[in-house]
């Protein structure tokens, strides 16, 4: 088998191409200039020598088709696109364009090559808005709240439109927050690790942060990348929340992370009014009830256990 991974340089990129090499497959990944990509997580995960990698840019068709000809894949993973909510919000037309534009790119070359190619789009939780502590299941109404979430709820529904209308083999996966120490730090998680460590070590830092009652579905992103590829090995294509179920206050997460660490999480944290987004979501939750009962999977790590992870990785990092 053969996989072509579109943004195997991220989190999701490389855990997926770690899983995919350990059941045997060739697998091909891509950057917008593969020339001088550093692929640092394929690196730290001592598999940069297995890949074959080449440039891609989504947004152009030429670009998208010449890659698909070369690796002729059997499995594509579209994880590209811009992928910070915040950054969103100062380039709305760069996010829509890496992720919108981009998977109908992908899905416009798969139909022209006329291959049997199976395809995975990374759809987002952030495309449900707020679910009133609700968890939201397949049949949630989206209700997208920034420009990164409206951007994913459009790439969802051309999937949808495309295994409708053109009988390709075509998945979502609505992924709720999932974390790893190949997170960058500049998301909120790996931010406040890193932050509880260097306070630990003597740093006289407050650590800002934004609202703290917001309410999230923490993962382990390693689990995540194995529901994806249990979505491209069923007969029929359908789209799967991925989660855990359970949500935790960004409170709860704080604590937790200074509590690791021997620390009072009061004393060195401050919610910042200048971090506050203008339409931030209060409560976001997943239900994975469809994924437990037809591809098996089921989230083993919560969210005190990322959080020991994190620390645990970030230690001996910094």
């Amino acid at each position: 088998m053969r996989a072509l991974i579109c943004g195997i340089s991220g989190q999701d990129g490389a855990y997926l191409a770690s899983l995919l090499l350990s059941k045997g497959y060739e697998v091909w990944g891509t950057s917008r200039d593969a020339q001088v990509a550093s692929f640092s997580n394929l690196a730290r995960l001592e598999i940069l020598d297995k890949i074959q990698v080449l440039s891609m840019a989504p947004n152009d068709f030429r670009s998208v088709l010449t890659a698909l000809n070369l690796s002729d894949p059997d499995e594509l993973y579209y994880l590209a696109g811009q992928s910070s909510v915040g950054l969103s919000f100062e380039q709305p037309t760069e996010t829509f364009e890496s992720i919108a534009l981009g998977a109908l790119n992908l899905l416009e070359a798969i139909r022209f090559r006329d291959q049997p190619v199976k395809f995975y789009h990374a759809s987002s939780s952030e495309c449900f808005g707020d679910v009133g502590k609700q968890p939201a299941d397949e049949s949630t109404p989206f209700h997208p709240r920034s420009p990164y979430a409206i951007a994913k709820a459009s790439a969802h529904w051309m999937v949808a439109n495309y295994r409708e209308a053109y009988g390709l083999f075509a998945c979502n996966g609505i992924l709720f927050n999932h974390e790893s120490p190949l997170r960058p730090t500049r998301f909120v998680t790996r931010k406040i690790t890193t932050a509880a460590i260097r306070i630990a070590r003597g740093s006289h830092e407050k650590l800002h942060l934004g609202r703290l009652d917001i309410v999230r579905d923490w993962g382990w992103a390693p689990e995540y990348v194995e529901a994806m590829w249990l979505m491209l090995q069923q007969k029929k294509p359908d789209d799967f929340i991925i989660a855990t179920g359970k949500a935790h206050s960004l409170t709860e997460f704080v604590s937790t992370a200074f509590k690791f660490v021997g620390l009072n999480w009061c004393d060195h944290v401050i919610s910042d009014p200048l971090l506050f987004r203008t339409t931030d979501l209060v409560w976001s939750q997943g239900n994975s009830m469809k994924a437990n009962s037809i591809l098996g999977w089921q989230s083993r790590v919560d969210m005190a256990e990322v959080v020991s992870l994190l620390i645990e990785a970030d230690q001996s990092q910094i």
